[in-house]
């Protein structure tokens, strides 16, 4: 895949996923990659606030993409998230193999389009949580 990574088309969601060519859809676009740590490693990160970009695979294996930003995986955004712009919807899901994390394209995506992936509720239900009390995200 021909992955670049800009501004976001997301009002305050910062750097954004696109792509230069087309995708097919259930295509693999890139395996979200990053510094490899366990369950209790992610738990003190989580208490720090240093939780923006960690994907829990299982109790052994979760990855943490914020000191890796030559990963490009981290930079897709969720269109369904708090920044939201009318016409933008999500076009693709982490989907988990074995003990990796990809994101794979629902739809099929045109040259020039922004990766958006699901982030989950549980996320945003969180993001929105550490926000009222005043914590705020780490991206």
């Amino acid at each position: 895949m021909a992955l670049i990574v800009k501004t976001s088309q997301l009002p305050k969601s910062g750097k954004g996923l696109f792509t230069t060519k087309p995708i097919k859809k259930g295509a693999k676009i890139i395996e979200y990659r990053g510094e490899i740590i366990d369950w209790k490693e992610y738990t003190r990160r989580v208490e720090r606030n240093e939780d923006g970009y960690l994907f829990f695979i299982n109790k052994k294996r979760c990855i943490d993409a914020y000191p890796t930003p030559q990963y490009k995986a981290r930079y897709a955004n969720d269109a369904e998230g708090l920044s939201q712009v009318k016409g933008f919807k999500n076009n693709s899901d982490y989907e988990i193999e074995g003990d990796k994390c990809f994101i794979v394209a629902t739809r099929d995506i045109k040259a020039g389009e922004e990766i958006f992936v699901d982030y989950s509720k549980d996320y945003w239900d969180c993001i929105r949580y550490n926000i009222s009390i005043g914590r705020h995200p780490a991206h």
